[in-house]
């Protein structure tokens, strides 16, 4: 079970690696001109603990991240020599332009906090599709730079415990020959740079997309809060003793492991979600007469909540939704309990659901739905009809108490 958890992650991570190979090329500069891994150990032991909590909080916030790791990397540069020969995300035209991003960010979500529920829903989802595009270019770069290095200090650092000689029984090469072994170990760091960064950024990802869900700007600056404490206590304590931090990006590691499952389908769900909002896909859909693709809700046994899957109509007139774990796996088939004439559907203010009579969420529907609700459930046959849920339903109920016209639901199906 703990290995059909983690095979996709390494799958990704393979597929990353290979992605990975020409941007890390083009980032290598010459290790002369290379400051250290944050911390002041210069052991080879040092060098990997410093490693996994700079891939741990690199992919905590990918953008913040990789713009602080160049700024530090500026920072400690002896002249202008050696700034120029840092990678490009330790330029000034880079991580300053970055850094001043972020504060925009920042600002949007103080404010955030007086706006009207919904009002920045479109900033978020932009932030949501920033978070993927630094994300992957941080796999894609800045992890393979920061491996490659580690690599190469970590023979350097054995070739000076033994005397310049080299390691590994190696003493009769010299130096230059033995650093340039450093490309065997990037075959084995590289791929675990990118699984770890893989896992951890789901689970952190995850919070871009529970803030695209929150309909409170108090929550969402919140989860934020809590996202940029842990990663400046992972930079702090690397800073005092690199294996505190690496105790600590490890404890944060295991946990984005167990919750990776939930953090797919979240990653999953905000990207479908993402899209469909941003190209108005909805002005160019229309549901099917049956295999229409949705996400399971909490109140579906046995399938776990935002699976992406297909609800389909039986011939006998039942429904059940046919899904993929991990969307490469098997396929599972669920038989829904209740009766089509049971359901219908609450239309929100972005994205509806398809409810039970008690009013428990079955499925969710992406935006793509959003105004085909009531041809989706004539096509199920839906005896519910579609009714206000959410914020409209108390947009409608406050527009009734203040004696206007509050939305009508229409007549069951």
């Amino acid at each position: 079970m703990r290995m059909k958890r983690f095979t996709p992650v390494l799958v990704v991570a393979l597929l990353l690696t290979i992605i990975a190979s020409p941007f890390a090329f083009a980032a290598s500069a010459p290790a002369a001109g290379r400051p250290p891994i944050i911390g002041a150990d210069k052991s080879p032991s040092a060098a990997f603990a410093g490693a996994i909590s700079t891939v741990t909080g690199i992919a905590i916030s990918p953008l913040l991240g990789t713009a602080a790791y160049g700024a530090y990397q500026w920072m400690l540069a002896k002249d202008d020599m050696a700034r120029a020969a840092l990678p490009w995300f330790a330029q000034v035209k880079f991580w300053l332009p970055a850094l001043i991003l972020i504060g925009v960010v920042a600002a949007k979500d103080s404010i955030g906090t007086m706006l009207p529920p919904g009002a920045k829903k479109p900033l978020d989802v932009l932030e949501v599709i920033e978070n993927k595009m630094s994300g992957l270019v941080a796999a894609g770069a800045v992890i393979p730079f920061t491996m490659d290095f580690l690599s190469k200090e970590f023979v350097q650092q054995m070739n000076a415990m033994n005397g310049g000689g080299g390691f590994d029984g190696l003493a009769t090469l010299p130096f230059a020959a033995s650093f340039h072994l450093s490309w065997l170990l990037n075959i084995l760091t590289v791929p675990f740079g990118i699984a770890v960064f893989a896992v951890v950024w789901m689970a952190s990802h995850a919070i871009n997309v529970l803030i695209l869900l929150s309909p409170w700007g108090a929550i969402d600056a919140a989860l934020k809060a809590a996202r940029t404490s842990l990663l400046g206590l992972i930079v702090l304590t690397t800073t005092i003793n690199p294996w505190v931090g690496a105790s600590l990006s490890i404890v944060v590691i295991i946990i984005a492991y167990f919750v990776a499952g939930w953090a797919f389908r979240l990653t999953i769900f905000g990207t479908i979600f993402s899209w469909d909002y941003l190209t108005l896909r909805r002005h160019r859909f229309s549901p099917a007469e049956n295999d229409n693709r949705m996400f399971a809700g909490p109140n579906l046994p046995g399938v776990p909540i935002r699976s992406y899957g297909r609800l389909v109509q039986r011939t006998a007139g039942g429904l059940e939704f046919v899904y993929r774990p991990w969307l490469v796996l098997a396929p599972r088939v669920a038989p829904v309990s209740a009766e089509p004439a049971s359901l219908g559907i609450g239309e929100g203010l972005i994205f509806s659901d398809i409810v039970t009579r008690d009013n428990r969420t079955l499925f969710s529907l992406p935006p793509r739905y959003r105004g085909h609700e009531e041809t989706l459930a004539r096509a199920y046959l839906m005896g519910g009809g579609v009714r206000p849920a959410g914020i409209r339903k108390a947009w409608s109920s406050l527009l009734g108490m203040l004696g206007g016209r509050a939305a009508q639901s229409p007549a069951p199906v």
